[in-house]
């Protein structure tokens, strides 16, 4: 009896695999990552792609559209249950998850907080509008008036963005001193003029993004309890 013939279910050797919106994008996600916002253009990811940038306007319409599917791709990273029992632990899982995609994917984080701006909020890309539905669900659910619910919103990731920034720029002078002061270059400013950032420079030294972040949001959930607690505090719809 002879041998079966082999039988191939994938491209021939050589061929190249068919493109698709996903494989695009993830390919702009990578080079996004590994080079910054500035290396992603229709030419650089042809060549990434190993194909003629102009068959890549096929799935991005431009270099915009692209960013602005880059900006879903990671979003679509951040898990949101809009029905989940509990708000409160609900928005502090949401903001460590947040951070914790930032810290993968930083060069991204300029899109995160910018992107949106640049683009009134019909018009945007629905991947990018999901997290905000989804909380507003989630807020309205635990007994927040519409309008509240978008003031928490954007408090919310008004705070979540700017602790992400403010971690991403903590820089360390000269990692191997031990003395604080020297480490963040603190020693470099005038005593007299700067005497609290001086004070500070073994908190700001030892500084946990994780735990400055919880740090925050609990303060944050404290007040917004403490808010929908008090009918008089609400904004009525």
């Amino acid at each position: 009896m002879t041998p079966a013939a082999k039988t191939t279910t994938g491209p021939a050797s050589g061929q190249k695999p068919r493109l698709n919106q996903e494989i695009v994008l993830s390919t702009a996600l990578a080079l996004v990552d590994a080079e910054g916002l500035d290396a992603l253009t229709m030419r650089r990811l042809g060549q990434e792609l190993g194909r003629d940038p102009m068959g890549l306007y096929r799935y991005a319409a431009n270099r915009a559209a692209l960013l602005d599917g880059v900006t879903e791709l990671v979003l679509n990273e951040l898990d949101v249950v809009p029905d989940h029992p509990d708000w409160q632990v609900q928005l502090r899982r949401i903001a460590h998850d947040l951070r914790l995609l930032a810290l993968r994917h930083p060069n991204v984080v300029p899109l995160l907080v910018t992107r949106p701006l640049s683009t009134p909020l019909g018009l945007r890309p629905v991947g990018t509008l999901r997290p905000l539905e989804q909380i507003l669900s989630l807020l309205s659910a635990a007994g927040f008036a519409p309008a509240d619910a978008l003031h928490v919103y954007r408090a919310y990731y008004g705070f979540i963005y700017g602790h992400i920034l403010n971690e991403l720029q903590e820089l360390i002078v000269d990692a191997d001193e031990d003395e604080a002061l020297l480490r963040l270059g603190l020693h470099r400013l005038p005593a007299k003029e700067f005497p609290q950032l001086r004070a500070l420079a073994p908190f700001l030294a030892d500084y946990d993004g994780e735990a400055e972040l919880d740090e925050g949001i609990s303060i944050l959930l404290a007040g917004l309890s403490a808010r929908l607690a008090d009918p008089k505090k609400t904004t009525q719809p």
